[in-house]
């Protein structure tokens, strides 16, 4: 069984989370998608991360129909889910554009709806999808104290906010704010340059990594950029006696001192067992500087 993190005094997740953004892509059945649960919580991560818009506004329900085939799952597992974003769909034919929408109405509204999707009464962790031009952070505190109050949500916390941003709600809102889901990836180094990084080791919070994999591009390198860094990847896992890519990757966000949890998104238990296995890894400094410093494509100063 894997380690769990601690988030807050009532919160821990799996030290590696189970994405459900591709879910619907997946094409699983009811009972196959229980299967890989089964076996996804078997493997110690217990932690699932969705989306209202997910799939085009199905991804949350094709996980409730599990839940309704085995409802005493539901104890067993963390849900994450977000809101705020309001895309064009077939579903929503009186809408013209897609925007953001953190009104009091529209987060409570995509909160009952979520819980009707999940078949659960209650949310683990809700996140705020992106952040907005146009922000309310009166209404989102209110919306907030609403749902903790009829305990349909227990925590909170935001997806893609800067350090700014991020201080900023958690000045409006009764609950502290518990993390920032954003892209981390070797290919991706926005939020080492931009200070978020910084920022969770000052505040000790603990960040979400989505995309760990950058979809594939590392693995899969055409850019001059990732070729780069999937050839110190492959000469770090030859050092590593590591025949897999992927558990280079893995490892590289784990083994970061802001505890950085991988959201890993594949129907393939193989997969998250690698990501599993990356945690018996021990990645050097120097290893670790260097993968930094492909990425980058300069030595450090």
């Amino acid at each position: 069984m894997i380690s769990r993190i601690i988030l807050s005094k009532n919160l821990e997740l799996s030290r590696i989370v189970h994405g459900h953004w591709r879910l619907a892509d997946w094409h699983l059945s009811s009972k196959e998608l229980l299967s890989l649960v089964q076996q996804t919580i078997e493997l110690g991560i217990t932690t699932f991360d969705h989306a209202d818009i997910y799939g085009n506004y199905i991804c949350e329900r094709i996980f409730g129909d599990v839940l309704r085939l085995a409802p005493d799952l539901r104890k067993d597992i963390q849900i994450i889910t977000k809101c705020g974003i309001k895309l064009i769909s077939d579903k929503y034919p009186d809408r013209k554009h897609k925007y953001y929408d953190y009104g009091y109405q529209h987060i409570v509204d995509s909160v009952d709806h979520s819980l009707k999707n999940f078949n659960t009464n209650y949310i683990d962790l809700l996140l705020l999808h992106r952040p907005s031009p146009m922000f309310y952070p009166e209404e989102v505190a209110k919306a907030f104290s609403h749902l903790k109050k009829n305990g349909k949500v227990l925590h909170f916390g935001v997806s893609n906010f800067n350090a700014q941003q991020f201080d900023l709600l958690n000045s409006y809102v009764d609950d502290e704010l518990l993390t920032n889901q954003v892209e981390i990836s070797p290919l991706c180094l926005e939020h080492f340059e931009n200070g978020n990084i910084d920022y969770f080791l000052q505040k000790r919070l603990v960040p979400m990594a989505w995309s760990p994999l950058a979809g594939g591009e590392i693995l899969y390198p055409k850019s001059e950029k990732a070729i780069r860094i999937y050839n110190t990847l492959s000469e770090v896992a030859s050092e590593l006696n590591t025949n897999s890519i992927d558990k280079i990757i893995y490892s590289w966000l784990l083994s970061h001192p802001a505890s950085i949890i991988p959201v890993v998104g594949t129907s393939k238990i193989e997969r998250l067992q690698n990501a599993v296995d990356a945690l018996k890894i021990e990645m050097t400094t120097e290893q670790w500087l260097r993968i930094y410093s492909a990425s980058t494509g300069k030595e450090l100063p």
